[in-house]
């Protein structure tokens, strides 16, 4: 990446106080210089996206998440076994201002809206993979409401979590589709709250990327565990059908194999590395989190595939264990691959073929587990 036109490293964003975006920067970035007439809804639906989002940042640090007071039901009081989800779906109509006109309420009947009933549908699978799987109630364990955004902005090319909710722009046609589409987009995006309220890790360099690469795994397991795919059959492709068909591409990340999710003429091709080697020293997208997290994920998706099976029941459960266990804000790459290791040797034991697979996994991605 042309590091000239990077920020300062003092200009690096706090988590507490950044937008997490499916869309990393410099992906808008480059379709924003497109100066084809063919590409002109396109390039200005980048200009747009890029600065359309500044005025809404996470809580500061200390702060509680802020709510929608008087729209949703309260959140319930830490119970014993999760609760159903509580969603409230609102439609921004194309302005930037949240949360918008409330559509549907959890129990209310489907719309005649399409991405009101994927956002509605995609908050309740993701609801389901963390109650289901991992015991969890809802984003914060204790039953947050789940709250989400529709056709916020015009042609904005994002979905992001905010601190607080889910929101969806409708794309710009050309090289974006609408942002409910992706089932792992949802998971995505929602999974940044769940980190919010564990780990916090902060969003720049390897803490971020970590931030990112969680997010992709718990997106990629939702979409799993709703299609009720195995780790062997999962396409592990974050963001599948967002683009449109004239990008040749498949999706905006690839787990499995980072580096390979598109290789397109205007686009350009996936620049995600895949081992530590190739690791990517820049201040631009808050230090490469959305870049390096493709480290991370390769050996979460290689460690799914090798333990087979559903890949929330043993891999899934080993990161979110690591995730729950207390990691410092501040996690690199080594400490967090040494935290999985515990956390597997913990459930599955010390001499377990899970522990063998997890070290297995991280060394083939270059990173030595910190000691």
């Amino acid at each position: 990446m042309n590091g000239s036109r990077n920020p300062s490293p003092s200009a690096l964003t706090p988590a507490s106080q950044h937008v997490c975006g499916i869309v990393p920067p410099w992906l808008l970035e480059r379709i924003a210089e497109l100066d084809s007439p063919q590409m002109a809804r396109a390039a200005n639906a980048a200009r747009y996206s890029l600065l359309a989002t500044r005025p809404y940042r996470f809580p500061e640090p200390g702060a509680e998440p802020r709510t929608v007071t008087g729209s949703v039901p309260a959140v319930r009081a830490g119970d014993a076994v999760p609760g159903p989800p509580e969603r409230s779906i609102f439609d921004a109509e194309r302005t930037e201002t949240l949360p918008g006109v409330l559509v549907r309420s959890e129990g209310e009947p489907t719309t005649s809206d399409d991405a009101v009933t994927a956002a509605y549908d995609g908050l309740g699978d993701t609801h389901a993979l963390f109650a289901e799987a991992f015991g969890r109630d809802s984003i914060d364990g204790r039953g947050l409401p789940l709250l989400a955004t529709v056709h916020y902005g015009d042609d904005y090319d994002n979905a992001f979590w905010n601190g607080e909710r889910m929101v969806f722009g409708d794309g710009d046609g050309e090289v974006f589709r609408n942002f409910t589409s992706s089932l792992s987009v949802i998971g995505h995006e929602l999974a940044h709250g769940v980190t919010q309220y564990t780990a916090n890790l902060a969003y720049e360099g390897q803490s971020g990327a970590l931030n990112e690469h969680v997010s992709d795994v718990f997106g990629a397991l939702v979409e799993q565990h709703a299609r009720g795919q195995d780790a062997a059959n999962a396409s592990w492709l974050i963001g599948e059908g967002l683009f449109t068909d004239e990008v040749e591409g498949n999706a905006l990340r690839s787990m499995l194999a980072p580096g390979t999710a598109y290789d397109d003429d205007v686009l350009g091709r996936d620049p995600q590395p895949a081992h530590l080697d190739d690791y990517i020293e820049t201040t631009d997208d808050n230090g490469g989190v959305h870049l390096n997290s493709g480290i991370p994920n390769r050996a979460f998706a290689t460690l799914a595939v090798a333990l087979g099976g559903n890949a929330w029941e043993r891999a899934g459960q080993i990161w979110y264990d690591t995730l729950t266990s207390g990691l410092s804000d501040r996690t690199d790459f080594a400490t967090f691959a040494a935290a999985t290791i515990t956390a597997a040797a913990k459930r599955f034991g010390d001499a377990s073929p899970e522990v063998r697979a997890v070290s297995e996994a991280w060394t083939l991605v270059g990173i030595a587990p910190a000691r």
